[in-house]
């Protein structure tokens, strides 16, 4: 498609070095144009991790959390992904939750975007970087709060498990 273009622009009246200049600008634009169209339409923000020691975070929280089963990342370590509602109703998240059962820390990272539950489409994703869980204790990485009044879901994966999709909230 390039040459093609550019045959079409160096056309035979024009020197030389005008056919040459023409049929770059071509390529530029042809090359800048395939690196938009094949770049991701929504990179992922940074997640936030908070650790929460012993403190279950859902129980420990007055917002309304939607999440799947905890999935074994390995023995003695489980994460889930869940949505969560403000207790006003407004907002929303998606997040990861960890928990490490085991003696020592367990270095874990993961990936939540939140659904638009109706329409099927992603509202946003956030990139949980690798994070120290220290043993015994729970762990969850946040995606930013966001206002948004309709049904959300969260899916997720940590440790290269996938955590599946979460109910709506």
């Amino acid at each position: 498609m390039i040459r093609r273009l550019a045959r079409s622009v160096a056309a035979p009246g024009r020197s030389r070095v005008g056919r040459v200049f023409a049929a770059s600008i071509v390529a530029a634009i042809a090359v800048a144009g395939l690196n938009v169209a094949s770049a991701s339409p929504a990179s992922a923000a940074a997640g936030s991790w908070t650790d929460y020691g012993n403190r279950n975070p859902i129980t420990s929280s007055s917002a309304t959390w939607k999440c799947n089963g905890t999935v074994a990342i390995t023995s003695g370590v489980g994460a889930q992904v869940c949505a969560i509602r403000s207790s006003g109703g407004g907002a929303t998240q998606a997040a990861i939750i960890v928990r490490n059962n085991l003696s020592g820390a367990y270095w874990i990272g993961g990936h939540v975007e939140l659904w638009d539950w109706a329409n099927t489409q992603r509202i946003s994703a956030w990139d949980c970087a690798g994070h120290d869980v220290r043993s015994n204790t729970w762990s969850v990485c946040f995606g930013k709060t966001l206002t948004f009044g309709a049904y959300v879901n969260a899916k997720g994966n940590a440790g290269g498990k996938n955590l599946g999709l979460t109910g709506r909230v």
